[in-house]
C-alpha cells in the first residue's frame, strides 16, 4: 500500500483526494494538512467526507507528518508547494503537485528538488485530457501555419489564476506540435487597436464564472473548414483520481520530473 498524504486535506479538492485515496486499493491515507487556523483541525479525515474513520486527523504541520508519507499529493498555492517542495526533498518523499501558476523562482525550486525526489508536477491529471494533448500535437503537425489556433478555457468563478494550467498544456502541445517556442507566439486575450492577426500565433482566452469544473475547446481555423477539440470535465473526482493514480506511479520512481503523459505512457 501507497501511503499517502493530502495537503488541503479541508478544502473542494483536498476531500476530493481523500476520498479517492480511499477508493484506490493501492493507497492508504497517512497525512492530512490543512492551514494553521482552520476548524477542520483535529477532525478525522475519514469522517470529513462522511467516509469510515481512518485515525488521520486533520494537522497543520506537514513536518510532523512527513516520516509516515510515501507520496505528498499538493494542489495548494504556489508559495506552499515551494516550501513542501524543500521539504519533501530533504526528507526523500517523492511528490503529485497539481499547483497552477508558479512562477520562475519556484520551478527553479521544482527541478532543484526533482535531482532528490521523484515528482509528477501537471497541470490536468485526467486522463481525457492527457489523450487531448496528444491529439492536439497531432493537429498541429498535420496543419502546420495553414490553420490559426485558439484556445478557449472556463472553470468556475472561485479560480485565482488564467489562464488554467491545462490551457498552457495545451498551447504548448500545439507548439510543440509546429515546432515554436510558447513564449514566441502566445497571445492572452485580444483588446484595442492589436492590428492584423500574426501567422503562428496562439491565442489563449479564459473565462470565469459560476461553477464550471473545467471546459477546454482548441480551434484549428484553416481556410474552408475549422478542426475544434473539445475536453469538458463534469465532476472534480476525475481529476483527483488521475493524482492519486500518479502516486502510485510516482512511488516506484527515483529522482526526475514527470508529467501525467510518463503516469500514462503516452511519451514517444
Amino acid at each position: 500500500m501507497v501511503k499517502i498524504g493530502v495537503i488541503g486535506a479541508g478544502g473542494r479538492m483536498g476531500r476530493m483526494l481523500i476520498q479517492a485515496v480511499a477508493q484506490n486499493p493501492q493507497t492508504t491515507l497517512a497525512g492530512a494538512i490543512e492551514r494553521q487556523g482552520s476548524s477542520l483541525l483535529g477532525v478525522d479525515a475519514g469522517e470529513l467526507v462522511n467516509l469510515d474513520k481512518t485515525n488521520v486527523a486533520l494537522v497543520d504541520d506537514l513536518a510532523g507528518v512527513i516520516h509516515d508519507i510515501d507520496v505528498l499529493i499538493d494542489f495548494s498555492l504556489p508559495e506552499s508547494t515551494a516550501k513542501n517542495l524543500q521539504l519533501c526533498a530533504d526528507k526523500g518523499v517523492n511528490m503529485v503537485i497539481g499547483t497552477t501558476g508558479l512562477n520562475d523562482e519556484q520551478n527553479a525550486i521544482l527541478k532543484q528538488a526533482s535531482e532528490k525526489i521523484a515528482i509528477v508536477y501537471a497541470g490536468n491529471y485526467s486522463t481525457g485530457v492527457n489523450l487531448t494533448l496528444k491529439l492536439l500535437e497531432m493537429a498541429a503537425k498535420a496543419f502546420g501555419d495553414s490553420a490559426d489556433v485558439e484556445i478557449i478555457e472556463a472553470h468556475h468563478k472561485h479560480k485565482i489564476d488564467a489562464p488554467s494550467g491545462t490551457a498552457y498544456m495545451m498551447a504548448e502541445a500545439v507548439a510543440k506540435g509546429r515546432g515554436q517556442n510558447l513564449k514566441d507566439v502566445a497571445i492572452y486575450g485580444r483588446e484595442g487597436q492589436t492590428g492584423a492577426r500574426k501567422a503562428g500565433e496562439i491565442g489563449i482566452h479564459a473565462i470565469r464564472g459560476g461553477e464550471i469544473v473545467g471546459d477546454h475547446t482548441v480551434m484549428f481555423i484553416a481556410d474552408g473548414e475549422i478542426v475544434e477539440i473539445t475536453h469538458k470535465a463534469r465532476e472534480r473526482m476525475t481529476f483527483a483520481a488521475g493524482a492519486v493514480r500518479a502516486a502510485v506511479w510516482v512511488n516506484e520512481q527515483q529522482t526526475g520530473q514527470f508529467d501525467m503523459q510518463d503516469v500514462l505512457g503516452l511519451k514517444d
